[in-house]
């Protein structure tokens, strides 16, 4: 069992350990904190590696959010952005137009939580993948879920990749005559690239971060 943060989109890393546990088990009551994956997302565009960022509103006072209660801007047409991204990077892609109309849906559609739109950008990928993840939502913060549950909530955090990512096995990508191969990309990225082979991707990921996992345990 594993617990980690509904995140928008989520990294390829993320998303490879929720698609192979037995179960999932989502951080919705800690405190919000900026600059996560909880709200934005990368993509490999023509010129780099690309941003995008689910607008969030912010309270004006000194009282810290619970992820579960932040609530989405739309002061910005933030979605018709990332929409028009996402084509002017992944149009010619292999899988983009088989994917298109499934997609689509979820950037006109008006969120008001934060956590409801992430849970509908995992859900979609699953649905694309014909992947099933059992999940159920925490109750309440606790600091240690005890030794039963692996505890993957710093995955959250878009700053700060862990070493498995440097080591992780190339794909073709759009724009590889212009960069280098850009791991640990949003999901979309390897969905657009690959299509129904993501499969086989994800599962190279779980076990290079089995194997990681026994090796540190063998050191300690």
């Amino acid at each position: 069992m594993r617990l980690l943060h509904p995140t928008y989109f989520p990294s390829i890393l993320s998303y490879a350990l929720m698609s192979t546990a037995d179960k999932i088990i989502f951080e919705v009551h800690d405190f919000y904190e900026k600059q996560t994956y909880r709200n934005r997302l990368y993509i490999q565009s023509a010129n780099a590696k690309q941003m995008l960022t689910v607008q969030v509103k912010h309270t004006h006072s000194n009282v810290k959010q619970i992820y579960k209660d932040v609530l989405i801007s739309h002061d910005f047409d933030w979605q018709k952005l990332h929409w028009r991204s996402l084509e002017t990077a992944y149009r010619t892609s292999p899988y983009f137009e088989f994917y298109e109309d499934d997609l689509r849906p979820l950037f006109d559609k008006k969120y008001t939580y934060l956590v409801d739109l992430n849970i509908d950008s995992i859900q979609i990928i699953n649905d694309l993948l014909d992947i099933n993840i059992p999940y159920q939502f925490t109750d309440k913060y606790l600091a240690d879920h005890g030794s039963e549950i692996e505890d993957l909530r710093y995955l959250k955090n878009a700053k700060k990749e862990p070493g498995i990512v440097a080591d992780m096995p190339t794909y073709t990508q759009m724009f590889q005559d212009r960069h280098p191969f850009m791991p640990n990309l949003s999901i979309l990225d390897l969905l657009f690239m690959e299509g129904p082979n993501s499969h086989s991707y994800l599962e190279k990921i779980a076990l290079k971060w089995g194997d990681q996992t026994v090796s540190h345990e063998r050191t300690i």
